[in-house]
């Protein structure tokens, strides 16, 4: 690892730190990178890095040139940096980074508002028509939502980081309600009292909230989810490679996204093909064994996991868990326990 990357991490130790003025000046500081292109913002508990993802595939398929933002990274830092659909290349992030690190310092920068700067710089570098951001904790004063997006995307509202967003999912759909614009379009798969409270936050924004329609599964196998959704302009079928219906949620509102942004009904059936989204319902082969990666890290999840398996059948399996001290272990567990042979 380079030692600017170590750097960067390095400023974890600092911890996070409330506020916009400091990612907004640091964009100043960079001449504002993020105004030379279009910006969507994806928010949400769970399934946002699915939704980003798909929204970007489908933009490039369209022939847009597109800048993906996710985080965390799986395996190496430059994933959180794709230029269609390929990471950036080490040398380039390293020269943005060279030139943002003293930037950084001068006005105290946190770990995550320098990642999400660098990102704004980069697609600026690269060129990119559109950038498809993924917000991180929350909305309202994550660093991601000091650019001003033309579209934003709202997958769903359930309890996590609930010691910083708030012990209800109210509070939490108050804060993730934040990345609104007015006279923005928003669109958001959230339902029951979150959506209430989008709707609500809509109205005093002015931003235009439009919910997912009704989405109807045809068929789950390993090899994908084929479904419709409804849209404006009649039903739309799509078939992903990511598994389970929740997935079906998260890839229908970035088709709707698309559709919103002009892209026509066969780019988008194409582009949701094509995405790839490694650690969710992964699956690989170890001496002969299938292994599945998943990233399931709250009660939600880990319930939307499991309800998968159990409609693909794998009802035999032997799990292995790793999580954090501040995530909820026992929610976790507890859907994760239902799996019995």
């Amino acid at each position: 690892m380079s030692e600017l990357i170590e750097w960067v991490f390095a400023q974890q130790r600092f911890g996070m730190k409330p506020g916009l003025e400091r990612v907004e000046a640091l964009l100043k500081r960079l001449n504002y990178p993020d105004k030379n292109y279009d910006v969507v913002l994806v928010a949400g508990t769970n399934g946002k890095g699915s939704t980003a993802s798909t929204l970007a595939s489908i933009l490039n398929t369209s022939g847009k040139r597109t800048g993906l933002f996710t985080s965390p990274h799986l395996t190496y830092f430059a994933e959180r940096f794709q230029v269609d659909g390929e990471p950036v290349v080490e040398n380039v992030l390293l020269q943005a980074l060279e030139h943002l690190k003293p930037h950084a310092e001068a006005v105290g920068a946190t770990f995550f508002e320098i990642v999400t700067v660098l990102g704004y710089d980069l697609f600026a570098r690269a060129g990119v028509e559109i950038a498809v951001i993924e917000v991180g904790m929350g909305g309202r004063y994550d660093a991601t939502n000091a650019a001003d997006p033309v579209l934003s995307l709202l997958t769903n509202v359930s309890l996590d980081h609930t010691a910083i967003l708030g012990s209800s999912v109210e509070k939490i759909a108050h804060d993730k309600a934040g990345i609104m614009r007015p006279q923005v379009p928003m669109f958001t798969a959230a339902t029951g009292a979150a959506l209430a409270v989008l709707q609500s936050e809509a109205a005093a924004v002015g931003a235009d909230l439009q919910p997912l329609g009704a989405v109807e599964i045809d068929s789950m196998t390993w090899e994908g989810v084929r479904f419709s959704v409804e849209t404006d302009a009649g039903g739309l079928e799509l078939h992903t490679p990511l598994l389970g219906e929740h997935q079906a949620k998260n890839v229908a509102l970035a088709a709707l996204a698309a559709q919103r942004l002009g892209v026509n009904e066969r780019d988008i059936q194409r582009g949701v093909r094509e995405t790839q989204w490694p650690g969710r319902l992964e699956r690989l082969s170890y001496k002969g064994q299938t292994v599945l990666l998943d990233g399931a890290h709250n009660p939600a999840a880990a319930q939307a996991l499991i309800t998968t398996l159990k409609t693909l059948g794998a009802d035999d399996i032997v799990m292995i868990l790793g999580s954090g001290a501040d995530k909820d272990i026992e929610g976790v567990l507890t859907p994760l326990m239902s799996l019995k042979p």
